[in-house]
């Protein structure tokens, strides 16, 4: 069996999105030897790029599974699209509205004058746009939780579970203030940006990074997938921060595989050094040091984003083998194991940093 995965490029400037596709089975084939995915489709104009990419690559016009990790616009706006212009099998994704009365209410209310944070109202809003063009298409939903997985056993949700889930959701509808501590986090980092930003050493050993970062609660509802192929091992994160990524941790504990044994990884959000810590890394990838490579590590982020991915995140993948590709030069990133050739554009990942900002995003 073959496995290729590919992330297109999105956004530009601050704007990063996710628009992955990959397939499975026998690549060298016919169709109906191969499983066909997608897991988000970034802003609006990326869905197309999407169809096309299936179309010129993968010899298609329809996606077995079409994912949506979370209601980032960025992530689901170019689903919308994509839905309009391929066939679908199944479309993966959360309906926090038949899950929770706030959330139900909000949606009838229109969302933007629920009085629901904008943020999360605005990204509610096209997720609820997403499930009625799916409906009107005659698309069946299923809404991705830990421990579904694939007929053939391929690909596995890790996270979240639906307890986990509706906490989660618990706190997106009860927000209408940032908390305490995000309030303080905000005005320091305004106040570090203000000044000239500290630079700090790091090394192979030595890390800056820290397991103080905190995401959103919709960030943390983000489905993570992992996909076996053939002895390899890609663990797709979309925006995940570390409580669901320790909770994903706990799940390949379960399988017995063992830190370090991915062969592909996926970056959180853009390489934001709020959603990834030395420990939940060390979990995933083994400890710090490594001056083998492990696996690959693949980020979505534009080539002009003033802050992603970290350096101090890249070095962190990096210093545990898993050196970081993308994010630098706008183009599209393909990771490929007994696949058919293609006239592909080469990557050279990020090297390790000697000095990292302290206030990185």
């Amino acid at each position: 069996m073959g496995l290729e995965i590919d992330f297109l490029p999105v956004g530009d400037g601050e704007k990063c999105g996710d628009a992955i596709a990959l397939r499975w089975g026998d690549l060298h084939g016919g169709r109906e030897a191969q499983t066909v995915v997608v897991v988000d489709g970034g802003f609006a104009d990326d869905g197309e790029a999407l169809a096309s990419h299936l179309l010129n690559y993968y010899g298609t016009t329809r996606a077995d599974i079409v994912i949506a990790t979370h209601p980032d616009q960025d992530h689901v706006n170019g689903l919308k699209a994509l839905l309009g212009s391929i066939d679908v099998g199944l479309l993966c994704m959360h309906l926090p509205w038949t899950r929770s009365d706030a959330v139900k209410l909000a949606k009838s209310a229109g969302f933007a004058s629920s009085g629901m944070l904008e943020k999360f109202a605005k990204n509610f809003a096209s997720a609820a746009e997403l499930e009625d063009l799916a409906r009107s298409n005659g698309i069946p939903i299923v809404e991705p939780f830990a421990g579904q997985s694939t007929p053939d056993g391929v690909l596995t949700i890790l996270s979240p579970t639906e307890v986990y889930y509706h906490e989660l959701l618990a706190e997106i509808a009860g927000g209408t203030e940032p908390s305490a501590f995000e309030a303080l986090l905000s005005k320091l980092t305004g106040h570090v940006g203000e000044a000239a930003q500290k630079l700090v050493p790091e090394s192979l050993f030595v890390e800056t990074l820290t397991d103080w970062g905190q995401t959103t609660p919709q960030n943390n509802s983000s489905v993570i997938c992992l996909v076996r192929v053939d002895g390899q091992a890609a663990l797709l994160t979309a925006d995940a921060g570390m409580p669901a990524l320790s909770m994903a941790a706990d799940q390949l504990d379960a399988m017995s595989l063992v830190p370090g044994g991915l062969t592909f990884v996926q970056v959180p959000h853009h390489g934001s050094r709020r959603n990834v810590g030395p420990t939940v890394l060390d979990r995933l990838l083994g400890t710090k040091g490594q001056s083998q490579t492990r696996g690959t590590a693949f980020v979505s982020a534009s080539q002009a984003s003033p802050k992603h991915p970290a350096k101090k995140v890249t070095n962190a993948f990096l210093r545990r083998g898993y050196p970081v590709h993308g994010g630098d030069d706008g183009l599209a990133r393909w990771h490929h194991h007994n696949a058919p050739a293609r006239n592909w554009n080469s990557s050279t990942p990020h090297a390790l940093y000697q000095l990292v900002e302290d206030d990185e995003g």
